[in-house]
């Protein structure tokens, strides 16, 4: 789950981190109050959406005067920003982030991460910041430290001093460096943090360090015990099927295609994706119903697939191993019956009473297509898509 740069900055505050001065705003007058409050001419304002590269696509503009404040918040608020990350659709604007403007000397780049292949978080910092760190690594991977955190020790001291001389820091800003580091370790352990970036780190012109930027995303295995950030999830910045298949408890992401995948088992849906590339088709999502799939969840489950207008055919891919295949062929046949289906369906039933199910299925007079295996189905489903 993504937080809000606002709301990322807030977690910072409440671990006695500084950011710059700023409120995030949901209308423009709002945002000219706050610019009031901030005082000073000139301030940035910011377009609050999950995805990164908004300063390209317009996010991000530095406004000189209050009418300019309310200029920019007008011409952000309500109206979807397209970025890179969020192309061709791109996200709703619901708030502004006002804040003042700083005095900057340099611009690094800081994260904290979990490494899961060395199974522990990391640390990476450059001193190429507010850049894309994907192209600095590609172009100059020697400008990327990294150390990683002992799972019971946590973050040395020993190792923010080492960052902190990698990146040229003397002075107030190396202590400022070595204070923070160690807070944003405690926030990003404290709160299960799965990513937290501050692109750029500034160093502003009296050498001092603050985080500009911040993007913060939270395990969502970890919801569960962090309730005040789960109730900062904002639904309107992911697509709305994702949306509805999130309340229905089903994992659904949005692709591209036009064949629609329902399987059961986040590794059969991959495998059920790549056939379907293999045969010259293309997935319109990953979508998987979970081992214990009912009538009701494989209900849901067409409806949010069928949302998607570019969809041109369904591909069921069931393992009955926790559910026997003849009670999913009647989940089945239910669910076509109660969304009314019209496009082709093509099942593919493996497990526990497949015989049975693939009779029910055959006998039930919808334009079911049964499929021998796999392979099989993902050819039929894309033959039928085309």
């Amino acid at each position: 789950m993504n937080l809000h740069e606002f709301q990322a900055k807030d977690r910072l505050r409440q671990f006695q981190i500084a950011t710059p001065r700023g409120e995030a705003a949901s209308t423009p007058e709002a945002a000219r109050q706050i610019a009031e409050s901030i005082g000073g001419k000139t301030w940035v304002v910011k377009a609050q959406v999950h995805a990164g590269g908004r300063g390209k696509a317009g996010g991000v503009k530095i406004a000189k005067g209050l009418d300019d404040v309310v200029n920019i918040a007008s011409s952000l608020l309500g109206k979807p920003l397209v970025t890179y990350q969020n192309a061709p659709d791109g996200q709703p604007v619901n708030q502004v982030l006002v804040e003042e403007t700083l005095d900057i000397e340099r611009e690094l780049y800081l994260s904290l991460l979990v490494d899961r292949e060395a199974e522990k978080i990391a640390v990476v910092a450059s001193a190429a910041g507010g850049m894309e760190i994907e192209e600095v690594a590609r172009a100059t991977p020697e400008k990327i430290l990294k150390v990683h955190c002992d799972p019971v020790n946590g973050l040395m001291p020993y190792q923010c001093r080492e960052l902190a001389f990698g990146l040229g820091l003397k002075a107030e800003a190396f202590q400022d460096f070595c204070k923070l580091l160690p807070s944003l370790y405690r926030l990003f352990v404290e709160t299960d943090l799965s990513l937290l970036e501050i692109n750029p780190l500034i160093v502003t012109n009296v050498n001092r360090v603050l985080p500009l930027d911040c993007k913060m995303s939270v395990d969502d295995n970890a919801l569960y015990r962090q309730k005040v950030l789960a109730d900062l999830n904002d639904m309107s910045q992911i697509d709305s099927k994702e949306a509805l298949a999130h309340e229905a408890g089903i994992n659904y992401i949005a692709l591209s295609g036009n064949i629609g995948c329902m399987v059961n088992g986040a590794g059969l849906a991959m495998a059920t994706m790549d056939l379907i590339k293999l045969h010259g088709g293309e997935p319109a999502n990953f979508l998987d119903v979970g081992g214990g799939a009912t009538a009701e969840t494989v209900a849901k489950a067409f409806k949010i697939i069928l949302a998607d207008a570019k969809v041109k055919a369904v591909l069921v891919n069931i393992f009955g191993g926790i559910m026997r295949c003849d009670i999913i062929a009647e989940g089945i046949i239910t669910a076509v019956k109660e969304v009314g289906v019209k496009i082709p369906v093509v099942v593919r039933l493996e497990g526990t009473n497949v015989d049975l199910g693939k009779q029910k299925l055959k006998e039930s007079g919808l334009a079911i297509i049964t499929a021998d295996d796999l392979t099989d189905a993902a050819k039929r489903a894309v033959g039928a898509a085309a």
